[in-house]
């Protein structure tokens, strides 16, 4: 089954998908570019130091783009790119998935029994 090996392209997405917060700064950034301090505030829950990473690593990914503003003082924005809308469906479709079946899923998680 050569779709499941380690480096099909399937596996990529998985990947993407599965750090906690490459989806979430995503959606936070679907409105339009945001300021570091701006994503923070609306994700909530998130430190400077895991922003920072996730940004720098979705930037590497080439899902995200960084603008940095020549002025006093300086300022930088992060923005999707094309490749980085693309996603925004898949995650969507997830995001539906899990407020459709999340209860259920949540409580299979009961490792009491």
């Amino acid at each position: 089954m050569d779709r499941l090996l380690a480096d099909c392209r399937a596996r990529l997405g998985f990947d993407l998908l599965g750090n906690t917060w490459n989806p979430v700064v995503l959606l936070a950034l679907a409105e339009g570019p945001r300021r570091p301090g701006a994503l923070r505030a609306e994700i909530g829950g998130i430190s400077t130091k895991v922003l920072v990473e996730t940004l720098r690593r979705l930037e590497g990914y080439a899902l995200v783009e960084r603008v940095a503003y020549v002025r006093s003082p300086p300022r930088v924005e992060y923005a999707l790119t094309a490749l980085g809308r693309s996603l925004l469906e898949p995650i969507g479709a997830l995001g539906r998935w899990s407020a459709e079946y999340g209860d259920a899923f949540a409580a299979a998680q009961d490792w009491d029994d």
